[in-house]
């Protein structure tokens, strides 16, 4: 595993405070053209979190099962992994730099877990659709993460804890998916199933309480894991960020409430004061 020496290419040292982790609940993907209240709350964060100097974003629209990877691009594309959208939705671009460099020196830090470089893919929906109201300029670099959905929450939790160390290097770690996302449940309302307010209610508060141990047992959390969560991609990025997490953090909640009735849009920072 690398050492904190051999990662400080950013000029950081062991007083740089550490940056605050982010979890962003994403929604569906006309959140990236919609200002509302969610949004709203996203370009807020961005102007009130300490600007750090790179930012790793992992989304769950990256998925490779039985591997890690990290994007190397110099400069990501601008990925629209969805259908069935308006034009202006396809239009949109975050020409924004990546950090090759960094991405390189992460594959070191996270030797336990075996990851490697990867330069085909970019930004997908889940990262530039928030970095655009957090960052509008594009002029925070950025390097993506990808989600190995073949290892266990607790195997993203430690990949959590292993990449804790960036953070006094400059690099804010940035969660995206949703706390609570059932594709086969939309409907046309922002009024939440009763199992998806109770899931959602479960998991800030076990939050709050640091008990991860509870989230990080799919079976343990029967049928409403299950209705809640029918796969994990979404859920898994806000595992990874509970695992950067330190006990010195404090917790805020970003934002909180439904779209289209099944997708949570729990939004949450920790961050030290």
């Amino acid at each position: 595993m690398a050492t904190q020496q051999g990662l400080n290419i950013l000029g950081a040292n062991a007083t740089t405070p550490p940056m605050p982790v982010v979890f962003i609940g994403h929604g569906n993907p006309m959140n990236a053209l919609e200002e509302n209240r969610f949004t709203q709350s996203w370009s807020q964060l961005g102007q009130t979190l300490t600007r750090p100097q790179s930012i790793l974003i992992i989304s769950a629209h990256w998925m490779t099962p039985g591997v890690s990877l990290v994007d190397s691009s110099a400069k990501p594309k601008t990925i629209h992994d969805f259908y069935g959208f308006p034009e202006a939705l396809f239009a949109e671009r975050y020409p924004v730099n990546g950090n090759p460099l960094l991405a390189q020196q992460l594959t070191e830090l996270l030797s336990d877990h075996q990851l490697q470089t990867d330069s085909s893919w970019g930004l997908d929906h889940g990262a530039w659709s928030v970095l655009k109201w957090m960052y509008p300029a594009a002029d925070v670099p950025v390097f993506q993460l990808s989600i190995d959905v073949s290892q266990s929450l607790s195997w993203h939790f430690a990949l959590g804890r292993s990449l804790s160390a960036l953070r006094r290097q400059g690099v804010m770690i940035i969660g995206s998916g949703n706390v609570v996302h059932n594709l086969a449940a939309l409907r046309h309302t922002s009024q939440p199933y009763e199992w998806a307010e109770e899931f959602d209610t479960f998991f800030a508060k076990r939050l709050a309480q640091r008990d991860f141990s509870d989230l990080l047992n799919p079976a343990a959390m029967g049928g409403l894991m299950r209705m809640a969560n029918p796969s994990l991609e979404h859920y898994i990025p806000a595992i990874i960020v509970a695992g950067v997490s330190s006990k010195q953090d404090h917790l805020s909640v970003v934002s909180e409430g439904f779209d289209l009735g099944a997708l949570s849009m729990r939004s949450f920072v920790f961050h030290q004061v």
